[in-house]
């Protein structure tokens, strides 16, 4: 097993006698983010199966992930990723030896390209989001979070192509909680999901926003399918409210996440509606490798001026 059990923190400064914000801390993750739980897993499994390079298209965090578990299992590895992967995110993946090749503007040009170059039987192409065993994975957080505060009631969470939504659903339905609201969040320049469940099926959705890991043009089309059987809701937010969530967690948690885990804090930090009812709210925050103290200066400076 390549990533780690994380903690589930009581943010004291959000809670109050009638509502608890508690934080599951995928940013604590030895690549960084959540994405280690499902990309470990395949990988390991593909590393069994006798694979012996791994390629994966990436707009940062998955690719550190893949660069991460192929340095330990010592499998050659390639990430594609398209030019708005910011620099200090290739240079992690290179510092873990894998090769980086810039393609495209955006992740799904870089995902076109990848999939060409991931050919021979010895050869493991690792999605981004869009894969059941990435969603097993990702489940585990469930299984923590359920062990250790069983009566949550709500669970905030960030979407990008879909992946860590789907392992939510995949742990939520393996414990039967259906009784869960399921407030997934996105910006209003990458609400590919929302778009998605109001047409009935991923749509290629025109993207605009600071939140490049939520940035997936067409979302995967299983946790569509499924939505409908869950408590979800949706939370559009502001890049500024994005960011300001970044800012506000660095400064209460002493910690660095990107903006698109920021959009999920913020549900909590703006005391949004969609939680007003809620006894025990869990934010999953997802991390990011896409983060440097000099970014979040600048993050600062954005959310001062948009004030």
């Amino acid at each position: 097993m390549l990533h780690i059990r994380t903690p589930l923190v009581l943010h004291h400064g959000l809670s109050t006698s009638e509502r608890r914000i508690w934080l599951k801390l995928e940013n604590l993750q030895p690549s960084g983010s959540f994405k280690l739980r499902g990309i470990g897993l395949l990988c390991e499994e593909a590393a069994r199966a006798g694979k012996t390079e791994f390629i994966c298209p990436s707009g940062g965090n998955a690719g550190v992930a893949v660069a991460f578990a192929a340095k330990k299992l010592g499998i050659k590895c390639s990430i594609i990723v398209p030019k708005s992967t910011p620099a200090v995110t290739r240079e992690i993946i290179a510092s873990l030896g894998a090769s980086v090749t810039v393609h495209g503007a955006v992740w799904d040009e870089a995902n076109a390209l990848a999939q060409q170059l991931a050919k021979g039987e010895h050869v493991e192409l690792v999605p981004a989001f869009d894969h059941p065993t990435l969603w097993r994975g990702h489940s585990t957080m469930i299984d923590e979070i359920i062990e250790e505060k069983p009566e949550f009631d709500a669970l905030v969470t960030a979407i990008g192509g879909g992946g860590l939504l789907a392992g939510l659903m995949v742990g939520l339905d393996r414990h039967k909680r259906h009784d869960v609201d399921v407030i997934g969040c996105e910006t209003t320049g990458s609400a590919s999901f929302a778009a998605a469940v109001a047409a009935g099926r991923p749509v290629n959705f025109p993207l605009d926003t600071v939140c490049g890991c939520l940035a997936a043009g067409e979302v995967a089309a299983w946790p569509v399918e499924q939505i409908g059987r869950f408590r979800y809701r949706p939370a559009i937010l502001s890049d500024a409210e994005a960011l300001s969530g970044a800012v506000r967690f660095a400064d209460d948690m002493r910690q660095l996440v990107e903006p698109a885990c920021g959009v999920s804090l913020a549900v909590a930090y703006l005391n949004h509606p969609l939680i007003a009812n809620a006894k025990d709210v869990v934010v999953i925050v997802c991390g990011g490798a896409s983060t440097s103290a000099s970014l979040l200066e600048g993050w600062r400076h954005d959310v001062a001026q948009a004030a």
